[in-house]
């Protein structure tokens, strides 16, 4: 079973940036759309970040101007650039890929923990 593998992750002050990125396992064929998704303590997890592979974006309202999606489609490689972090951006940030058949591919997450 082909899996997500997200890396990037840490601990930084209020303010700092982190930079993740995700790749696959092994082998998917024809990834369409890929995104982030963060799963703050103690709630459900929400949309971070999306990019088609044509390479159109959609953000939260919160991470807009803040954080920058990209993808390198020949190595079906996503990243998440977050520059001024706050401590609500503190949380499990989880990896998503949708191939050309709508399977899903998830990783099994990164720590991101913004200190105030």
């Amino acid at each position: 079973q082909v899996q997500l593998v997200e890396s990037g992750g840490g601990l930084v002050q209020t303010g700092g940036s982190l930079r993740l990125s995700c790749a696959p396992s092994g082998s998917i064929f024809s990834i369409s759309t890929m995104g982030w998704y963060r799963q703050a303590p103690g709630k459900q997890r929400e949309l971070v970040a999306t990019i088609t592979r044509g390479g159109r974006t959609n953000y939260a309202d919160s991470e807009k101007g803040r954080f920058t999606i990209s993808r390198d489609n020949a190595k079906n490689t996503a990243y998440l650039q977050m520059n001024s972090l706050k401590p609500e951006d503190t949380g499990i940030y989880y990896c998503n890929a949708i191939d050309w058949s709508r399977q899903n591919y998830w990783g099994q997450g990164t720590q991101v923990t913004v200190s105030s």
